[in-house]
């Protein structure tokens, strides 16, 4: 485990770059770390290497949001929640494959007692072949500009709060970084904004689009679909192999979208939550006045 991106991507980067659509999420917020040359506070990174053997696994956990981990084996994340709870760190859920994910909160919830609950279930797409929108709205596509800042960062914050992300995200600082790769697409109809697609930098041959966001007042007329299209042909007329996205399992809408535009399925994750005991927290050899020690149950 370090907290150095830099030792992180030298020890991890082959194993990630090998598959950038599995592993979207630790590339992309490396590479944004690479670039600001800075790692957010408290950030801890991790890979799984069995003595002489390739790195097999690779972990990212920045406060307030889940462990990340990516395709791993279930033992080596049953060890890592062991690890984490000795190094007494404390984290909020777990984002994996569903095996991966119960063999981790299962060691967990063991070692702390927490409650363990689905949040969210996720699904992975590839852009296959784009497929146009059968009818284009009224309007037309452009990189947003610096004008558009506000108003943007408004919609990012109402999409966190519709998708339930942590509160108290700089929002403004995440706008001001996109707009300055040129990763804010927005739908214009009438002159006024009314859609807006995003996209990460592209690292490895791939990039993700999201956040996709459409204000409630003017959904239902194919801008989200219009903006996304728009987002995904200037990935690949940049000559990226790879343009990924998630949805969330529980948006049939969203989930409909994507495919119609040509995005295929190809892996599932499920965000686990982990409520601490109503005594707060506690790892094992830990003593809480009035309770028994909390050992493995």
């Amino acid at each position: 485990m370090t907290a150095d991106t830099r030792r992180f991507l030298n020890a991890a980067g082959e194993f990630l770059r090998a598959d950038p659509a599995g592993n979207t999420v630790i590339l992309t917020v490396t590479e944004d770390l690479r670039v600001k040359a800075a790692a957010p506070a408290r950030a801890l990174f991790g890979w799984w290497q069995p003595d002489g053997e390739p790195v097999g696994a690779a972990f990212m956990h920045t406060p307030d949001y889940p462990l990340l981990l990516s395709r791993v084996s279930v033992p080596a994340a049953a060890r890592l929640a062991g690890d984490l709870t000795e190094a007494r760190r404390r984290v909020p859920g777990v984002n994996a494959g569903q095996d991966a994910a119960d063999a981790f909160a299962a060691a967990w919830r063991e070692r702390t007692g927490d409650t363990v609950a689905v949040y969210r279930r996720m699904r992975l797409f590839r852009l296959g072949e784009l497929i146009p929108p059968g009818r284009w709205p009224d309007g037309a596509a452009r990189l947003a500009a610096r004008t558009d800042r506000d108003l943007l960062a408004r919609w990012f914050g109402a999409f966190a709060r519709e998708v339930g992300d942590p509160p108290g995200q700089d929002h403004r600082g995440a706008v001001a970084e996109r707009l300055g790769y040129g990763g804010i697409t927005v739908w214009e109809a009438g002159g006024v904004p009314v859609s807006v697609a995003s996209r990460t930098r592209a690292v490895a041959g791939m990039v993700r689009v999201g956040p996709v966001y459409t204000p409630p007042d003017v959904r239902g007329h194919g801008y989200a679909s219009a903006a996304t299209a728009a987002v995904s042909q200037a990935a690949l007329e940049e000559g990226l192999r790879e343009v990924v996205l998630y949805t969330d399992l529980a948006n049939p809408t969203s989930n409909a979208l994507y495919q119609r535009l040509g995005y295929r399925p190809v892996e599932d994750r499920v965000v686990l939550s982990f409520t601490p005991a109503r005594h707060g927290l506690r790892f094992i050899g830990e003593r809480t006045p009035g309770l028994c020690p909390a050992g493995r149950r």
